[in-house]
């Protein structure tokens, strides 16, 4: 113990022939002190040897359970909590792990056991070790699952996070880390919190609603869905959550009270909570959020392995929840390094234009991007190239007044005099009051709405495949089959030489690559300045004013190559429907 009371181990590894000692204080601490070969020295009253040294046996079992440092013998088969110390621990190779620990925790790695050192090993944290354990080359146990809540193990497994062989539902991925895991190969996983594993500090109620927003979360970037089943048999569950003290729910691992390891998961297997904790819902400042641990050791169960990142959530040391709590954008590629994806068609896409005033009074224009798909909506957030935190939400809960599901087309017509939004449907028709936010109900002659397309629009047949507004043109391109409609809006009529095909309005700019008929959704993005067609899993971007300055070659509003959307606009991902009203 230095003058400060702080715990300090010197464990220099230059010195590769040391015997280390532990020297006793008047005040219960210690303190490794090291000598060279030769200066024999007796272990006296307040000093023992290095066989005896708690500070250090508790150094290599931290270490070694982990996963930072080879686990000594016996600690893989009688478990972290209740291994011998190590016989004769080499004070080299120990300093040197201990360097690895401090580096990666942003600490001096002077291989000393220091203050902050000590305080990192004893923050709050996650129970999977933060890299593959490894075991002595004496160990011969068998790998094998862990065992499921509420059931008694027939033999302790002597791995923690084992590999799973894979099963009909599991595949084998690359690891975004590299090297191999397991991942689930079936898209739709489900869950249930046990009944002999009820926290005793919430409600069951808030219990299940918290681990249905942390599956969710996933859900809303990766393309899985969770459910959670109260009903089919227990052997058919493929994730299980419980709470549990000490010796808890069958479990091999063994909790160590509160203060320390909060959780512990099996990739592709089950999760535990220790209930000595104080578990908090996200609306509380205090305790340890369980949203936050959920959604960490789901992370787990889908394959991932801790990370150093900062602002991830599958670092191993538990930070307080802040008010914006989601996943990182680490976290979200990672996930998909193992799953891919969300792929999915849209029904129709539009940036809604605001106007708004800044601090001098000057007009502003600012704009937002929605995906529709069946009765689902997503606001795509254009600054951070992402879907919204929350999202998808069904359209009744946002459009009011609107069709709820399978809208054709979103138009907004403006120009300095002109503010107009219409939503289309079959033969029909929806203005929309965005003071308001609400569809109108009827016209300034009263009349009501919906109306017929042909009425408001002549000219124009239904039903549409989509539709998108050129402010430039003032011009409403209607898609329908083959063929594209200019209707002039200021004029409310199709101008006389169309309707025209596609191909030649929009021509290809390279052979055999163009949508040609059945568009699911057009739309000119504000954040792009061009316009984009929309066919199934990919998109053609219409030459733009940028793209012919660059080559001048290209022929105006023609149709570049196909690309994927997954690949420009990221994570529109359904969720399960069980989750769309949280």
């Amino acid at each position: 113990m230095d003058t400060d009371g702080h715990l300090v181990a010197h464990l220099d590894s230059k010195l590769t022939h040391t015997h280390i000692t532990i020297e006793t204080r008047s005040t219960g601490g210690c303190k490794f002190a090291m000598r060279r070969p030769g200066r024999r020295k007796r272990a006296g009253a307040g000093q023992v040897t290095h066989r005896r040294s708690p500070c250090l046996s508790l150094l290599q079992r931290f270490l070694s359970k982990y996963g930072w440092a080879e686990a000594p013998a016996g600690l893989g088969a009688r478990g972290p909590h209740n291994a011998p110390p190590p016989e004769r621990p080499a004070g080299a190779a120990l300093a040197k792990t201990l360097r690895k620990f401090q580096k990666v925790n942003a600490l001096p790695a002077s291989g000393e056991l220091d203050a902050a050192t000590l305080a990192a090993m004893n923050r709050p944290r996650c129970g999977v070790p933060d890299t593959e354990p490894q075991l002595q080359a004496t160990s011969t146990a068998p790998q094998t699952r862990p065992t499921p809540l509420g059931q008694r193990p027939r033999a302790r497994p002597k791995r923690f996070l084992q590999t799973l062989r894979p099963g009909p539902d599991l595949q084998p991925k690359g690891s975004p880390q590299g090297g191999g895991t397991w991942a689930f190969a079936k898209k739709t996983l489900t869950w249930r919190l046990v009944a002999e594993g009820y926290s005793s500090q919430l409600s069951v109620e808030e219990q299940r609603y918290i681990f249905r927003l942390a599956f969710r979360m996933w859900s809303e970037v990766m393309p899985l869905d969770f459910r959670e089943d109260l009903t089919g048999p227990a052997a058919t569950i493929d994730i299980k959550l419980g709470f549990g003290r000490g010796r808890h729910l069958g479990c091999p691992r063994v909790f160590d009270g509160s203060g320390q390891e909060f959780a512990h998961a099996w990739r592709l297997g089950d999760i535990h909570f220790d209930d000595d904790e104080h578990f908090t819902p996200p609306t509380s400042d205090r305790g340890i959020s369980l949203l936050k641990v959920a959604v960490h050791e789901i992370g787990h169960v889908l394959g991932l392995p801790h990370t150093y990142r900062t602002g991830s959530v599958m670092q191993p040391n538990y930070l307080p929840q802040g008010p914006a709590f989601e996943l990182d954008w680490s976290d979200r590629k990672a996930v998909q390094k193992l799953y891919g994806s969300c792929e999915g068609s849209f029904d129709t896409a539009f940036d809604w234009i605001r106007r708004e005033e800044d601090h001098r009074g000057a007009a502003l224009l600012r704009f937002s991007t929605y995906f529709f798909r069946n009765s689902w909506y997503w606001l795509y957030e254009n600054r951070n190239n992402r879907t919204r935190y929350g999202d998808p939400i069904r359209i009744v809960a946002g459009w009011q007044g609107v069709p709820a599901q399978n809208i054709d087309a979103v138009v907004h017509v403006w120009t300095w005099r002109r503010d107009e939004r219409y939503f289309f449907k079959g033969n029909q028709y929806w203005r929309y009051d965005s003071d308001k936010d609400q569809a109108h109900t009827e016209d300034e002659q009263g009349k009501s709405y919906p109306k017929l397309i042909s009425e408001g629009f002549p000219g124009i047949p239904s039903p549409l495949d989509t539709a998108f507004y050129d402010r430039r043109k003032q011009l409403i391109y209607f898609f329908k089959g083959s063929l594209v409609f200019a209707f002039d809006v200021n004029r409310n009529q199709v101008l006389g030489s169309y309707p025209k095909k596609m191909t030649d309005v929009f021509p290809a700019v390279e052979p055999q690559s163009h949508p040609v008929r059945h568009l699911d959704a057009a739309y000119y993005s504000y954040a792009h300045k061009a316009v984009f067609l929309f066919k199934g899993h990919q998109y053609w971007k219409v030459v733009s004013d940028e793209d012919r300055r660059r080559r001048p070659g290209l022929p105006s509003n023609g149709v570049l190559p196909p690309r994927p959307i997954s690949g420009t606009w990221f994570d529109v991902c359904d969720v399960h429907t069980s989750t769309l009203n949280m």
